[in-house]
Formats: structure tokens, sequence, C-alpha cells
């Protein structure tokens, strides 16, 4: 299957599974492509950055630290790599927490890890 004709099944297949993923809402989409093409007239790989909600753990951790905005959504990548496969890939919600400070946030960035971890190894039986 041509690279990019597997990139477009994969964002549709990520819209559709976000939503469906435990409680997660996939809330932008940013096409990194097209924009460094408009706004730079560069040529770079397909690439897409989608932002994925947990409204009750974006709240929960709000209510910990008002300034953990900063951090929401969660980003996943969809990129096709130089061998012309598609990569997906999450943010670790543990890591950046770490960087706050605040160990009141540590329970919620497990659960967000974890259903983070499920949907992106879901897609390995797409």
């Amino acid at each position: 299957m041509p690279p990019i004709l597997r990139l477009c099944i994969m964002l549709r297949y990520l819209r559709r599974r976000l939503p469906n993923a435990p409680a997660f809402h996939l809330r932008r989409t940013a096409n990194v492509q097209a924009t460094l093409g408009k706004k730079l007239g560069v040529d770079f790989q397909k690439y897409r950055i989608l932002g994925a909600c947990n409204p009750p753990y974006a709240y929960e951790a709000l209510q910990k630290e008002g300034k953990i905005g900063t951090m929401l959504p969660c980003n996943v990548i969809v990129q096709e790599i130089s061998s012309g496969e598609v990569e997906v890939d999450a943010i670790d919600p543990v890591a950046s927490m770490q960087a706050v400070a605040n160990p009141g946030l540590a329970d919620v960035a497990l659960a967000v890890q974890q259903k983070l971890r499920n949907v992106v190894v879901s897609l390995d039986n797409v």
C-alpha cells in the first residue's frame, strides 16, 4: 500500500478510534507538512499532530494544578517515516508531568499514560 494511502487510513482510523477509546476525544488536528510548506516553503514529510483529551482526567489534573493546562491536550503524532512506513506515537504524560513537580498528578499521569499506550498499541492490529 502506498505510504500516503496508509497515512490517510491511519488518520481516519485515529479520528474514529480516539473518540471511542476510553473517554478520549480528538480536540485538534495540525497538518505540519501543509503548514511548513505554506509558511516556510519547505518540503516536509507527512506529519500530523493530534490533540487527544480525556475530560475527566483533564478536570482532575486541573483541580490539582492550575498551570497543567499548558500541557493539555495530550499530543499524538502520526508521521510517515523515511522507510515509507507510518509511525504513531504519543506523549508520555508521566514524563511531562514530572516537570511540574506536583506529586498529586502522579496517579492521573499514570492512568492517562496507560490509556494512550493502549490506543497506540491497538494500532498494531490495523
